[in-house]
């Protein structure tokens, strides 16, 4: 069967496991329970547009979901569907900063590409952070200064609560030789921002914002 399932997806369906998961062990009354699988069901299969009989039975056991172990079998049979990131050369990674003469991009071979949503890392020695994601179907690179802030914030791509810092990026501004810094709030480890995003839509606004 065809992929179907993006890694943020994956990362909403996993979470809506943790909830039936607390849900069984506090809960002892069996409407509410069912009450309760209905709404994660519903969640679920909202997801996807057009989802088909097949890719519906594949989701459709986080029913019976009660327990670590029945999720974590449960998880085990929906990653095969999941789509993975598109696999990039650190020579497509370099076209995409021209201007970054000496970019240090991270080893690829250590990327798990099931469970990222944006390939992201953070060169220390330039104080500089570097994202890689799909918009519009197209693979972009974008750049910018960052300046970790020692605490904890609400992240402007997965809108957790993690370690983060102020990404700015610099771009050229409607009258000659003028520039404009556009940024925000993001996490600092990108791999466990990954696994926080549940949804593309603030990945997506955070870009837009950035090359509009």
């Amino acid at each position: 069967m065809e992929l179907f399932i993006r890694s943020d997806q994956y990362n909403f369906i996993k979470a809506q496991t943790q909830i039936l998961i607390n849900g069984h062990s506090t809960v002892n009354d069996i409407e509410v329970l069912h009450a309760l699988k209905s709404i994660v069901q519903e969640k679920v299969l909202h997801l996807f547009m057009d989802i088909s009989e097949e890719q519906r039975q594949i989701l459709h056991p986080i029913i019976n979901i009660e327990d670590n172990d029945k999720a974590e079998e449960f998880l085990s049979h929906v990653l095969p569907y999941v789509i993975p990131f598109k696999e990039v050369t650190e020579k497509t990674i370099k076209k995409l900063f021209p201007k970054a003469k000496k970019l240090k991009v991270p080893i690829l071979e250590n990327m798990n590409l099931y469970e990222i949503s944006y390939l992201g890392w953070n060169d220390k020695g330039s104080n500089k952070k570097y994202i890689v994601a799909h918009h519009h179907n197209k693979l972009i690179g974008i750049q910018g200064t960052y300046k970790s802030i020692n605490k904890k914030g609400i992240c402007a791509l997965c809108n957790h609560h993690e370690e983060i810092g102020m990404f700015l990026s610099e771009a050229k501004g409607t009258a000659i030789g003028t520039f404009i810094k556009r940024g925000n709030y993001i996490c600092e480890n990108s791999q466990k921002c990954n696994q926080n995003i549940i949804s593309l839509d603030k990945l997506n606004d955070f870009i837009e914002r950035l090359t509009s």
